[in-house]
């Protein structure tokens, strides 16, 4: 078996594949209906969306089959991306590359027929296919190739639709609505693997400040500011978010509150060093609130919010007593 390659630019196309904030979401019908009309249009058994994580593909959509991810290097979709265009195997017995792949071995439903159109991000980087599958041999003309390339464009187009709906417009992090869904979800998987959580509610202080002397585009940079600075300090693993105004949020996975409490002391040092370096006419600070989730009594992920939310509030009035804070939220 000949294990695929990784593309010349993996780092970047995995950096693009996150930044869509699609991963391990639930089905949608939007794909879903994809990959129902390419099974009935090329009469398949399967047909999938399939995005490639660093050693795992995880299936956004799936029609006639049940898994949600199988391993990257056994998977065909992982020589598909490093093709530009749609990749064909009408017989995957006589492929040197598949013959003796264990999907192709296997005596229950062997793939015997692949075929794969790249799915890009709108800076180009391949990140997953829109592919079908059949058990056996089969043909693959080149109408059928233009169909596959029309159905792939399709997937691509929900995609950014994906991303434009869970992203913040200026900052280009994940908006409320993401943080909601990708939370909870990570939530859920916390609880079920009995792994702690921490949440933390971040609130600029005096930000009104920079929009009333600089002006609302300085604010804006401001806001770009922090949240570049949360893409440098904080792991893949995290969920960030912009909350809305100058309310950010980070759900930190597998750290206790006291690990957590150490990444933003962590973060805050490079806040104002970044801001150093950019000889920016402010400083950025912030006030913050951490909660600790407890996978033995979970709450959700509103009552973190809210709790997170009453101890920055907290926070904030004891820097404004301690006359560290203009008066009134910033």
């Amino acid at each position: 078996m000949k294990a695929p390659a990784l593309p010349a630019d993996e780092s970047r196309r995995l950096a693009q594949l996150r930044a869509l904030n699609i991963l391990h979401t639930p089905a949608e019908e939007r794909f879903d209906r994809l990959t129902r009309l390419a099974r009935r249009l090329f009469g398949v058994p399967v047909a999938l969306v399939s995005l490639l994580e660093e050693d795992h593909q995880w299936f956004k959509s799936i029609a006639g089959q049940s898994a949600a991810t199988a391993p990257r290097n056994t998977s065909f979709c992982g020589h598909a991306v490093l093709q530009d265009d749609v990749m064909v195997v009408e017989n995957a017995l006589e492929d040197e590359r598949f013959h003796d792949n264990p999907l192709v071995k296997t005596s229950e439903n062997p793939v015997r027929f692949y075929a794969g159109c790249p799915l890009r991000t709108p800076a180009g980087a391949k990140v997953g296919t829109l592919c079908i599958v059949d058990h056996h041999a089969r043909e693959f003309n080149a109408d059928d190739m233009n169909t596959l390339r029309d159905l792939a464009a399709m997937a691509e187009a929900e995609l950014v639709a994906f991303q434009t709906a869970t992203s913040d417009e200026l900052t280009q992090i994940t908006n409320r609505r993401g943080f909601m869904t990708l939370g909870q979800l990570a939530l859920n998987e916390c609880e079920v693997r009995q792994l702690p959580a921490s949440l933390t509610f971040l609130d600029l202080d005096r930000f009104k400040a920079i929009n009333d002397t600089l002006g609302h585009r300085e604010g804006d940079r401001a806001l770009m500011d922090f949240a570049d600075a949360m893409k440098v300090s904080f792991r893949h693993a995290d969920i960030f978010a912009r909350l809305g105004g100058d309310e950010f949020v980070v759900l930190f996975n597998g750290l206790q509150q006291a690990d957590a409490e150490g990444v933003l002391a962590r973060f805050d040092r490079f806040l104002q060093k970044q801001t150093q370096d950019l000889d920016r006419r402010y400083a950025l600070h912030f006030s913050s609130g951490i909660v600790e989730f407890d996978p033995d009594h979970p709450l959700s992920l509103e009552q973190l919010l809210e709790g997170s939310d009453a101890r920055m509030y907290e926070a904030k009035n004891g820097k404004k007593k301690a006359g560290t804070v203009m008066p009134g939220r910033a």
